[in-house]
């Protein structure tokens, strides 16, 4: 029996998030486990005149190449694959597992390769987004390794996941992006005119530089669901701590509770709870690793719980979260790397952001008017 919330998903993310043409190629990538939704975005597609076909792989097969590849298997990149990449039109990425864990035990220095291998490829992806030859949509279906990360019956967490698309009940779930567009855009244009942010709570006191910085609204073109504002920090002043109480995922593996120093804007002490050895693996990925390329607000309130999946956990209204590694030049950023981590920190009950010296945010929520900062700040 076919979900109504799948098929609702499907052409939103046709209609609004790619607006598909026809005529145009698209390819649909997930694993076995996400077939019923790449079944309604194939659907939708059709219905849309466009070309799109599907791009099937076992989720076994990074766990096999990590475990039995050489160093050379490790590096390569199918020539077939990056001709494809300059062929399509647009991709939608189904971030769907059955085994959510299945790469926590794998040698960290092996892992770290083939990632550096695999962002190859995704660096062109977004350099050709960046021009907009390319459209491009990431979404989840529900599974139940995704709910069991979630602490969630399947069931709970389907309505979770189509909720917080705005799919879950009939309705005009584009009408609703584009009102989120709307809203967005103007808090975007507002943080705009920052030089400094000053993020303060338990754990945490950061300056960040964004002057000159243009802040961009995701609002579910490149994301299902979404909700944020973001910008690209300037590279060379970050300073000060921050701490996340959120475990961050990486290609199938957690770090817990880590802590992070800034001089200079670069890492220059990284602690963990659990998981160092990757985060110290991570840091090492080349020069720009190290620094941040982005700092963005969480505003999506119907996203209100954390989930272990960072697709959601970015999103939570309330929250905020900093990206180490790449930049987007689009938005004036400057840092290169192969890495792009987002690490969420949740302000929701004991936490302030300032503007230049001003008061615009309080326990996760913007204020309507800033405030003056107080003497001790």
């Amino acid at each position: 029996m076919r979900d109504q919330r799948a098929e609702r998903l499907g052409e939103l993310i046709v209609a609004y998030s790619l607006g598909l043409k026809p005529g145009q190629v698209l390819r649909i990538d997930g694993a076995p486990v996400a077939a019923p939704l790449a079944i309604e975005l194939y659907r939708a597609a059709l219905a849309a005149g466009a070309q799109p076909y599907v791009g099937v792989e076992p989720e076994r097969v990074p766990e096999l190449l990590l475990a039995e590849g050489s160093d050379e298997q490790l590096d390569f990149v199918s020539p077939i694959a990056k001709a494809e990449l300059e062929l399509v039109d647009a991709i939608v990425t189904i971030w769907s597992e059955s085994n959510t864990r299945a790469l926590s035990r794998v040698d960290a220095e092996r892992h770290q390769r083939l990632i550096a291998s695999t962002q190859q490829l995704s660096k062109r992806r977004w350099e050709r987004m960046a021009t907009g030859e390319l459209g491009w949509s990431g979404v989840l279906f529900p599974t139940e390794g995704h709910a069991q990360d979630a602490e969630m019956s399947l069931a709970e967490y389907e309505q979770f996941v189509f909720r917080a698309c705005h799919v879950e009940e009939p309705g005009d779930a584009v009408a609703h992006w584009e009102g989120v567009r709307e809203e967005l855009s103007l808090r975007a244009e507002s943080l705009s005119e920052a030089r400094e942010l000053r993020i303060v709570g338990p754990g945490t006191d950061l300056r960040l530089g964004v002057e000159g910085r243009r802040w961009q609204a995701a609002d579910g073109r490149y994301n299902m669901p979404d909700g944020e504002v973001y910008t690209s920090p300037v590279e060379t002043v970050t300073e000060g701590e921050i701490s996340f109480d959120f475990p961050a995922l990486f290609h199938g593996r957690e770090v817990s509770d880590i802590r992070l120093r800034f001089e200079g804007g670069v890492v220059v002490k990284a602690e963990a709870g659990r998981g160092g050895e990757y985060l110290d693996a991570l840091l090492e990925l080349d020069e720009g690793a190290r620094r941040l390329g982005e700092v963005a607000f969480g505003l999506n309130y119907e996203i209100d719980r954390f989930t272990q999946n960072t697709l959601f956990d970015e999103k939570i209204g309330g929250t905020m979260h900093v990206a180490l590694g790449s930049a987007f030049h689009a938005l004036g950023g400057r840092n290169d790397s192969i890495l792009h981590w987002d690490l969420v920190c949740d302000l929701r009950a004991d936490g302030e952001v300032y503007a230049d010296g001003e008061l615009v945010w309080r326990a996760g929520r913007f204020l309507e008017q800033p405030e003056p900062a107080v003497a001790s700040v």
